[in-house]
This record gives structure tokens, sequence and C-alpha cells, in this order.
């Protein structure tokens, strides 16, 4: 397993980790791995475009709560905007990807609640 290079504190706090939950899910028209997401950050709607599609069925989504990077500049994906990027966890084998979870709270927190 390698590391990526090691980073200062200053670096690691310009992140706004933040809870959203998923109010739609589906699969993005332009891209056989990604999901398209809209999500609640307490208040303010958003669309996020996700890597996830061949692990996780879209309506398992709807409803959950994950962890978003907030502060992510926007950018457009296969012709969809992405605002902010969901973060989930990797197992791999050598380079091949085996798995892919989601990251959400461990218990229901208000949308838009700080992480970190």
């Amino acid at each position: 397993m390698e590391f990526k290079p090691t980073i200062e504190f200053d670096d690691f706090t310009k992140l706004d980790l933040r809870v959203a939950t998923v109010t739609a899910a589906e699969a993005h028209p332009n891209a056989d791995r990604l999901l398209k997401l809209q999500i609640d950050l307490g208040g303010e709607q958003r669309q996020i475009c996700a890597g996830i599609r061949q692990y996780q069925e879209p309506a398992s989504l709807v409803g959950q709560q994950i962890i978003v990077v907030a502060n992510l500049a926007p950018r457009k994906i296969r012709g969809e905007e992405s605002n902010g990027m969901l973060l989930a966890a990797t197992s791999e084998d050598g380079d091949a990807v085996q798995d892919v979870v989601v990251l959400q709270p461990t218990r229901p927190v208000p949308p838009g609640s700080s992480v970190g």
C-alpha cells in the first residue's frame, strides 16, 4: 500500500467535509461508471456525480446520509455538473478495485453537519 505525500494541517483545514442526505439518485446518462446524485446539504440542494455505479444501486442511496467535500470547485463530468465529491473507501487487489463502500455517519445527523 502506497500513501500520498504528507500535508500540513492547514492544508487539511481547507476541506469542508459535510453530511448530506441523498434525495435522488440515477445512472449518469453519458457514463457507465457514474451515478448522478441530488443531495441536501441542510437547505442547499446540489448535484454530484460519483464513480460508484457498479458498486451501488441508485435506489439504495436515496434517503441515506453520505459524507461529501462541499467546497470542491464545480466541474462538468461527461456533460453533467458536479458540485462536490462523495467520500468512499475502496478495497483493492493489486491494481483492481474489489469493492467501494460509501462513507456514512453511524447515526442520523442534520444535513449540512460539519465533519472534522
